[in-house]
Parts: C-alpha cells; sequence; structure tokens
C-alpha cells in the first residue's frame, strides 16, 4: 500500500498494517466523519480522531490510522507521524485494568520516581510492556504537568501526586483488587 509510514528505527514506533483487527465499525466511522465536519480545517481533528479511534480499539490500530486518513484526505504516514509522536497514543493495547504512565522527567526524577518504579517492578510491572495477564501496562513518560507535586504516575485517566514506594503500592494493590485509588492526600 502507498502511503504507509515504515520506519528504519524499528524502537520509533513503526505501525504494523499486518494487524488489520479493530472494532472500528459504521458508526464510529460516522462519529469519525462528525468530527471531521467540526473543524474549519479537518485535519484539525486529527487528535481528537485518534482518541475516538484508541477509545474503540484499545489502541490506535492500522485500521483506525486508514480511516482518519481516508476521512481527512491525507496519507497514513501524515496520521501515523501524529499518532506515534504523542505518548497519549498507543499503538498496542494496553493492560485492561491499568495504563501505568509513570513521568520519568527531572523533577520527578530528583522527587523519586525511581521509588515509583521500583515499586511498579516489584509488583511485576515492566517498563513498556504489559504483565503476561494483560491487566496492567507501564510506560515511562515525559512530562505530565504537575511538577510541584512530583513524583506522579498517571492511570488510565486519572493523576496520582507526591507519591513514594509505599503509596504507590497502595495504589497497584487497589487496582489488582479492582478498587478505585484516591487520588488525593
Amino acid at each position: 500500500m502507498s502511503g504507509h509510514f515504515e520506519s528504519h528505527f524499528p524502537e520509533s514506533g513503526s505501525v504494523d498494517y499486518s494487524d488489520q483487527s479493530t472494532n472500528i465499525d459504521d458508526a464510529a466511522i460516522a462519529e469519525l466523519r462528525e468530527l471531521a465536519a467540526r473543524y474549519p480545517q479537518p485535519r484539525s481533528a486529527l487528535l481528537p480522531m485518534l482518541h475516538l479511534v484508541q477509545s474503540v480499539d484499545g489502541r490506535v490500530s492500522p485500521r483506525g490510522i486508514e480511516v482518519c486518513a481516508d476521512i481527512l484526505g491525507i496519507t497514513t504516514a501524515q496520521v501515523s507521524g501524529v499518532a506515534t509522536f504523542y505518548t497519549m497514543f498507543q499503538l498496542e493495547p494496553v493492560g485492561k485494568k491499568a495504563h501505568v504512565q509513570v513521568c520519568g522527567t527531572t523533577p520527578c526524577m530528583l522527587r523519586g520516581s525511581d521509588d515509583v518504579f521500583a515499586a511498579c517492578k516489584n509488583k511485576g510491572l515492566v517498563k513498556g510492556g504489559t504483565t503476561p495477564d494483560g491487566l496492567f501496562t507501564l510506560n515511562e513518560v515525559e512530562c505530565l504537568g504537575a511538577c510541584a507535586n512530583a513524583p506522579m504516575v498517571q492511570i488510565n485517566d486519572d493523576n496520582y501526586e507526591d507519591l513514594d514506594y509505599d503509596s504507590m503500592v497502595r495504589i497497584l494493590d487497589d487496582l489488582a483488587a479492582g478498587k478505585q485509588p484516591k487520588t488525593g492526600p
């Protein structure tokens, strides 16, 4: 297929177009078209469209990239370039219970993100991977925007701040037990 992005740097987030598994149906395509129609320049809808694809497929799927490109009249390379640039988009499915994103930038590192990573590791999470049971995914990300309350993590859509080893263990234990951890003090 022409227009597909192929990276010569395998760790840079290339897209495997052979995996066409998707939950994108006619209703999702209609919603994607509606998003594009809301903007004077339809391409401006790309970020919300990718969020929708990710919510439907649990990731930014190759099929989702193709549908977005088709609707916007741009190449799949342009869509995948955006999808691979932002850490908020996942090209692989994430854990069913939790996508744990630990901030690894300087303020969080100086205030103990290594302890947060150690807690994750001791609970069986591996940086850049999903647990064998498919329940938890751990990623290191760039600044999550709460430097005054470092270290912090974002788990699914919730932020957890002022963490240490013990508080991170409690959060992971709550998640494993099916409980919603507290986000505040």
